[in-house]
């Protein structure tokens, strides 16, 4: 049965509608709910606009780059996107690394930035489509959640230190969070902070905030946007207060230009590129199954990272910059009642509109305004309640999440991320290299066997060794199953004639581990011991078979369940022994329900 569902669901991905997700919600929508997604699509747009010109800023890009990197990604997941309301654009928590990429290559040159972002948006695409199609999806799991909150804590910190002088009203030069905040501490003793830009900023920042904590369903951002620029304008704050503001945007759609292909630029953009296409997969990852689990749906990640690669693509051609999913602007838009990606098709033609029709509207955006909107993104990206929490249990993840902190905050973006994988996977290697392990016994009122440290009053049987090891067995932790094995039959108080080791934990095997095995049973065999396996799963079986491993163990010693293998010892044995089950039935009256 199981086959037939496996092949029902790969057929349709030979069919155009599978393959182009956006056929099949366009082909199906009825109009009625269109008024419900312009309204969401408005919504999103008033936050869509003001972020994605802060977002390009942070990074050292002009603004329209980060209009130009909201209408194409819009359309293009809309077309490619398995999901309903997934909302894709520039995001805060690329923002370091595309800075660090493309600032010290473009050396001060604006139009060169503008060509680096659109080739790096290439590059991530490229990275992420073929991931796709390999169908490489389970790598987004790559940042175990501890690691990813230090990794997004030490983001935020870089975000808030970088538009710190940009709220104040003056530019500062730095590349790690201590130059950048030396940097601005210098100004601001120099007094290079401008008053008026500090108080614009100041207030839309607490505007923002407020509203977001106490009234979510009201556009902080658009108030924050709207206020500020019409205040500017209407006292000609540019003028007379030094105000740094947007300037006019260019008129017209995003150009369609071929980002240039210098191999050098390449090579050395590379590195950011992996790490950007990690980031934005996992953060893409982590919300469509949010969202899909939420709204009853089910999506294939490897159809999102599909979906996610062409976006970039075709953002790095129309001279945008990297994008990714975003924890904020997908939340706006089902808050609004977005029903299809129909809802993102409107909001890209509404910032379309806005750049052919009035450019003019964002002249007098103040800086500080768009540094406003970058860093209250910046603070959502913070959460110290996870951290506290791994603290308060002690747990040895805490400081997996501080050294992943530290390593993006302090020592460099790019360089962050792939230490904050490594911290993953030797995590990973570390728990499977020393996993838990118990000796199990017969417990009173609960079927089975169960751990003896949990259950001390547990009864063993004299003579045998039920032993658990909770772990996949591999060249890394085989000899330490093979020492703590040999730890407890020495350490038994009656001499040990069977061990039964309990796999069902054990779920891979490798060639390693199947010699280390191998010779165990013969160390053992020699002894007087016989090693008895309970509970063996039967792929696990057939590779142990393979490897020639179980050669000595017939099949009288491989036993379905651990009751059975203590069965068969004590038929073996002739050692006589009740359990508490046994017990309660002779005593008569009816033990703890089991």
């Amino acid at each position: 049965m199981r086959r037939t569902t496996h092949r029902t669901t790969y057929t349709p991905a030979m069919d155009v509608r599978s393959v182009v997700p956006g056929l099949a919600w366009m082909g199906s929508y009825k109009p009625a709910a269109l008024p419900r997604d312009a309204f969401a699509a408005v919504v999103l747009t008033a936050i869509l606009v003001p972020a994605g010109m802060g977002y390009a800023q942070a990074t050292g890009l002009p603004p329209i780059i980060g209009l130009y990197a909201t209408i194409v990604p819009l359309l293009a997941y809309a077309l490619l996107g398995p999901s309903r309301i997934l909302v894709l654009g520039p995001d805060s928590a690329l923002l370091p690394i595309i800075a660090a990429a493309i600032l010290p290559l473009a050396a001060g040159n604006e139009a060169r930035a503008v060509m680096l972002a659109a080739l790096l948006a290439v590059i991530v695409g490229v990275v992420v489509l073929a991931a796709g199609i390999a169908r490489l999806g389970f790598l987004t799991d790559l940042l175990s959640a501890p690691v990813r909150t230090g990794y997004l804590n030490g983001i935020a910190l870089i975000v808030i230190a970088s538009q710190l002088p940009k709220l104040f009203g003056f530019s500062t030069d730095g590349g790690s969070v201590v130059e950048r905040a030396g940097s601005f501490a210098v100004g601001v003793r120099d007094g290079e902070t401008n008053p008026v830009d500090l108080a614009i900023g100041l207030v839309c920042l607490a505007i923002i905030l407020i509203l977001r904590r106490w009234a979510p369903k009201v556009p902080g951002i658009l108030i924050a946007v709207v206020g500020s620029t019409v205040l500017t304008a209407a006292l000609d704050l540019a003028t007379r207060s030094s105000v740094a503001v947007v300037g006019p945007l260019p008129v017209g759609l995003p150009p369609l230009t071929l980002p240039p292909l210098d191999v050098r630029d390449i090579l050395a953009i590379v590195p950011a590129a992996l790490g950007i296409a990690l980031v934005a997969a996992t953060d893409t990852s982590v919300i469509t199954r949010t969202f899909s689990i939420r709204r009853g749906e089910e999506v294939d990640q490897n159809r999102e990272l599909i979906a996610l690669g062409a976006a970039n693509i075709a953002t790095g051609f129309f001279s945008g910059m990297p994008i990714s999913s975003s924890s904020s602007r997908t939340p706006v838009a089902e808050e609004a009642g977005a029903q299809t990606q129909m809802t993102s098709v409107v909001a890209a033609l509404l910032v379309a509109v806005l750049l052919i029709a009035a450019p003019g509207l964002l002249t007098n955006l103040p800086i500080a305004t768009l540094a406003a909107v970058v860093i209250a993104a910046g603070l959502s990206l913070f959460d110290i309640g996870a951290v506290t929490r791994l603290w308060r249990v002690g747990s040895a993840e805490f400081w997996l999440a501080i050294a992943s902190f530290v390593g993006v905050a302090f020592v460099g973006v790019i360089e962050g991320v792939f230490f904050a994988v490594a911290l993953s996977l030797v995590a990973f290697v570390r728990r499977a290299w020393a996993p838990h392990d118990a000796i199990l016994g017969r417990a009173h009122g609960v079927k089975g066997y169960h751990d003896l440290h949990y259950y001390p009053e547990a009864r063993q049987v004299p003579g045998l060794l039920l032993y658990r090891f909770d772990a996949p067995l591999f060249f890394a932790n085989a000899e330490a199953f093979r020492d703590r094995i040999r730890e407890r039959i020495e350490s038994a108080e009656v001499p040990v004639r069977w061990v039964v080791i309990a796999a069902e934990p054990i779920t891979d095997v490798d060639t390693t581990a199947a010699d280390v095995l191998d010779r165990l049973e013969a160390d053992l065999a020699a002894e007087g011991i016989t090693l008895v396996f309970a509970e063996l799963k039967d792929p696990v079986k057939a590779r142990l078979r393979r490897y020639g491993a179980l050669q000595r163990v017939g099949e009288d010693r491989i036993f379905p369940t651990v009751g059975t293998a203590v069965s068969g010892y004590l038929r073996a044995s002739g050692e006589r022994w009740t359990d508490w089950e046994e017990e309660d039935e002779a005593s008569g009256p009816p033990g703890p329900p089991r």
